[in-house]
């Protein structure tokens, strides 16, 4: 006897609370075909809550069962039969991909009893890094003449596999070289399941591109042997995964020391290093010395907002935000100096060109004049700039960062702080409190970037008002409400360089402490350089990451630095 399936449209329900029967309904007609269309059953519909009433308004009608319409079978019907279809396909697809699965399975376990054995009686291996193209001891082969066998390390950076042949890019933080990987050497455990990141060893044939093929440096590996150094995760946890492009840009910084794998974070790290370079070989070229300033102090700069504090043996000390002091004490001694060095500012500043910890490059200039210190600026950002792109590869690397990127021309712009108070007001570009600027405003942020992304040109900014200006600023004589001070300024980024003369009158610098309401007892050391034969001179502190951002056209500085130190990150 065929049995009764009950269907409650308003009560039911299609999980596994739901028997069909009055007391557990199902909720659709559908599901209740799917689950006993076998058994040949009648089916009663009713909606419970929201079904019709009688003439007297009583809802009794509604709490009856009755048949399912012919309609309403006819349609469920329908989808009913599109349902066995879908599961009919589903099924033999399950069945497919199991066959696929347990075939990849045997191949995989059949791939792990091939060995590779190098085959000996062949020439010995020059080791060499992936960018090497040494002629007197590499030969690339042809159709007429065998190559040099080479071997090469490096981790797999693009891997593209097809039924005969695996191509590999390796990379190696030098170069990159393109591996074709045959025969038996693709039958292996370790070529079936190899993963980006892989590091590997490879020996074989240097051989030139077939014709209208591309690879780097124009030339190929044909590898006769091969050993997997360290397999790298795959699957989800694969880098691909882990970093992608356009991912969230906290996931990006937790995930620094894999970003810095990628194609654009690697190409900023290795200008930063040939940038790093040009500074220490032009400040060289200028006779001047690299010293080390410490790190840990007593006495401030900038000022006492932006300091980080720490117990040093139970005494008060702060990270240094500058080593300009220390550097002056120098300048008797040593001539001119210049360091490259971490300095700390404590701003809770989130901006795109605020670091709390940054590489500082910072010079001090014996014996020279306000004008000679602009001069000296110009000539060293020139200069860098020169040796930089005097390297082709590094040269490359920027091209392909900041296509637009041009070295500036001299002379740079020279603006005073009174003339960009017009400049800002004539452009109708507000302070920070939406008012005009006028005279004694510390020129924002913003207000400064726009300025200098319109003029699009670099921009010495000169004489700022003395109250806006550290204590050790010298006033300017022709106009003692300004200082001898500069900052150099960049489209797209903004400051870059920090500079001034440095008073070296005793009284004057006295009458700066009192000004900013410093105690100059903890600076008697700097203060002395002024009572043993005081000389005229100045110097400057720039931000490497800015400059870096300037010159690859990156957006933040954050890019800049190796592992970015900002308000509230200081991982990983």
């Amino acid at each position: 006897m065929a049995s009764t399936i009950y269907i409650d449209e308003d009560v039911g329900r299609d999980d596994d609370s739901a028997t069909g029967t009055e007391t557990a309904p199902y909720k659709s007609l559908l599901h209740a075909m799917i689950k006993h269309a076998s058994d040949g059953p009648t089916y009663q519909t009713r909606k419970s809550e929201t079904g019709p009433v009688d003439g007297n308004g009583d809802p009794a009608s509604r709490l009856e069962w009755k048949p399912a319409s012919k309609s309403a079978l006819k349609k469920v019907s329908n989808l009913y039969e599109q349902h066995k279809k879908k599961q009919a396909k589903a099924s033999e697809l399950a069945i497919r991909e199991n066959a696929e699965a347990a075939k990849r399975q045997q191949t995989l376990e059949d791939a792990k009893k091939v060995v590779l054995e190098e085959d000996k009686s062949l020439p010995a291996p020059v080791s060499i890094r992936l960018d090497d193209a040494d002629s007197t001891k590499i030969k690339l082969g042809s159709a007429d003449s065998p190559g040099t066998r080479v071997q090469v390390s490096g981790y797999v950076h693009h891997l593209r596999s097809q039924k005969d042949v695996i191509f590999i890019t390796l990379k190696d933080g030098y170069g990159h070289m393109q591996v074709v990987l045959s025969g038996n050497l693709i039958k292996t455990y370790a070529a079936m399941t190899l993963t980006l990141e892989t590091s590997m060893t490879i020996r074989g044939e240097l051989k030139a591109l077939p014709p209208k093929a591309h690879a780097p440096l124009d030339r190929e590996l044909h590898a006769d042997f091969y050993t997997v150094i360290g397999a790298a995760i795959g699957d989800k946890e694969a880098i691909t995964n882990k970093v992608q492009q356009d991912g969230d840009a906290q996931t990006l910084l937790d995930n620094r020391h894999l970003v810095l794998r990628g194609d654009t974070a690697s190409a900023v790290m290795i200008v930063r290093d040939a940038v790093d370079f040009a500074f220490r070989q032009t400040f060289r070229e200028l006779r001047m010395r690299f010293v080390t300033p410490p790190a840990m102090v007593q006495t401030q700069v900038e000022g006492g907002a932006t300091l980080f504090e720490f117990d040093y043996y139970g005494e008060k000390a702060y990270l240094t935000q500058s080593s300009q002091l220390y550097l002056e004490t120098c300048l008797a001694s040593l001539g001119d100096v210049y360091t490259i060095s971490p300095s700390f500012r404590a701003e809770k500043s989130l901006t795109r060109r605020h670091l709390s910890e940054y590489t500082h490059i910072e010079g001090e200039l014996n014996f020279i004049t306000f004008d000679g210190l602009l001069t000296h600026l110009e000539h060293v950002i020139c200069r860098v700039i020169e040796l930089t792109l005097a390297d082709p590869i590094i040269a490359a690397h920027i091209k392909s960062l900041n296509p637009d990127f041009k070295p500036p021309s001299r002379p740079f712009k020279r603006m005073r702080y009174t003339d960009a108070i017009d400049w800002l007001v004539e452009h109708s570009i507000p302070n920070e409190d939406g008012e005009p600027h006028k005279f004694g405003d510390d020129i924002a942020e913003a207000a400064e970037r726009k300025m200098t992304d319109m003029l699009n040109v670099p921009i010495f900014l000169t004489h700022f008002p003395v109250e806006i200006k550290a204590f050790y600023m010298p006033k300017d004589a022709a106009d003692p409400r300004v200082t001898e001070s500069v900052d150099m300024l960049m489209p797209g980024v903004g400051e870059i360089v920090g500079g001034s003369m440095r008073i070296y009158d005793y009284d004057e610098l006295l009458a700066g402490y009192k000004r900013e309401g410093i105690d100059p007892k903890p600076y008697y050391w700097y203060t002395d350089q002024r009572r043993y034969g005081a000389t005229p001179h100045g110097g400057y502190g720039l931000g490497l990451e800015r400059f870096l951002a300037w010159m690859c056209g990156r957006w933040t500085v954050r890019e800049c630095a190796l592992y970015p130190r900002f308000a509230y990150r200081c991982t990983p």
